[in-house]
């Protein structure tokens, strides 16, 4: 399948955890910063990117906790570095329970870039 398609698709099938994480960083709603979601970047989709500051954010599900997706994360995330990007993970339970430490943790990494 495309990756936009995909991408596209994914935009259209978020998870509540994506979703409710989206409402706080769309237009520039965290710290001025534009954010995308569903991005394509080479064989990836990831769920969130902000371009100017280099970072993205996954935000996984108990499905991420098997061996295999843990590998699979691991390379996606080797592949992400190579291209430039810093890659944070978050947990969809802590998106849906824990909102305004998952938006301190995406603001301190943004920190970490200056």
């Amino acid at each position: 399948m495309d990756s936009n398609l995909f991408a596209k698709r994914l935009r259209r099938d978020a998870t509540l955890a994506e979703q409710k994480l989206w409402q706080q960083l769309r237009n520039r709603r965290l710290a001025g910063l534009k954010f995308r979601r569903q991005v394509p970047i080479g064989p990836y989709v990831v769920d969130f990117i902000c371009l100017e500051q280099g970072l993205v954010i996954e935000v996984d599900g108990s499905q991420h906790g098997t061996q295999a997706n843990q590998m699979h994360d691991e390379a996606r995330t080797t592949y992400l570095n190579q291209q430039g990007f810093r890659v944070i993970r978050v947990w969809n339970n802590d998106v849906l329970s824990r909102l305004s430490f998952v938006l301190d943790f995406i603001l301190l990494s943004l920190r970490r870039s200056d």
